[in-house]
């Protein structure tokens, strides 16, 4: 009976957290270059039981039972999202040729780190920077620095300034996306902050263009009522075993006077 009790709670558990994702991929729809997370469900190992009674040496095989669920992990999805046209020369898109996840080079507190959001802007000494301020890193690791708004990029990351080659953006590739570690503000690292390496003829930038979020609203919202019925599910089931040990205790374990 008690095993009832953690089974249907750790399914709960498990819904909620799956919630909590899902509330999340739907707060960052309008996120330009939001990749939105996926989890995957596991059950925990089966126990085999066994019974053994008093005076016997050999036990006796009852059979498997299960404890319960639980939420394994959360991947990143990385499939393309739209292209939205903005107009603005500072917003920037990539897009990936070869099916390989490719993304920009920035830099937070001293450490390289990667977004697919483009929305760009210019500090007030020049840099190029996320809209979080991080400094937007060129190929060769370096901080870009530009005397205006008014530049051109081309689809393989030149920038140019009344028609001179300034810069080259740092586009780096992920050969294996599910290894980088994702943080807040849509940057991503790499375990032990090691680099990944610079992407070639794999990927088109387009200037006055920012990639949309790939979350899937409709899916999002029908996943999430999924697991609202299936908590609602394991709630019904504790609320079973709560009557049922309640009436052990109240009922069959009552002694007649």
């Amino acid at each position: 009976m008690l095993r009832g009790f953690y089974t249907a709670a750790s399914g709960m558990y498990a819904q909620q957290r799956k919630t909590d994702l899902l509330t999340n991929n739907m707060a960052n729809i309008n996120t330009p270059g939001f990749k939105e997370d996926t989890s995957t469900i596991r059950a925990f190992p089966e126990m085999l039981l066994q019974r053994i009674e008093a005076g016997k040496a050999k036990s006796e095989t009852v059979g498997p039972v299960n404890t319960g669920v639980y939420m394994q992990e959360t991947l990143p999805r990385f499939i393309q999202g739209d292209l939205r046209q903005t107009g603005i020369g500072t917003d920037l898109a990539l897009t990936d040729l070869e099916g390989t996840p490719v993304f920009f080079t920035v830099e937070e507190n001293g450490q390289t780190k990667y977004t697919r959001n483009g929305r760009f802007t210019l500090d007030a000494e020049g840099l190029l920077t996320t809209a979080e301020g991080f400094p937007v890193l060129d190929v060769n690791g370096n901080r870009i620095r530009l005397n205006s708004d008014r530049f051109n990029v081309t689809s393989n990351g030149i920038i140019e300034e009344n028609g001179a080659q300034v810069a080259r953006l740092g586009i780096a590739a992920a050969e294996n996306p599910e290894a980088l570690i994702k943080e807040g503000n849509g940057l991503y690292r790499t375990e032990n902050n090691g680099q990944l390496p610079n992407a070639d003829g794999i990927f088109s930038i387009s200037q006055g263009f920012i990639e949309a979020s790939n979350v899937d609203p409709t899916r999002a919202m029908a996943d999430m009522l999924t697991a609202y019925r299936a908590f609602e599910a394991n709630q019904k089931i504790l609320q079973a075993y709560d009557r049922s040990m309640e009436k052990a205790v109240n009922e069959i374990g009552r002694v007649n006077g």
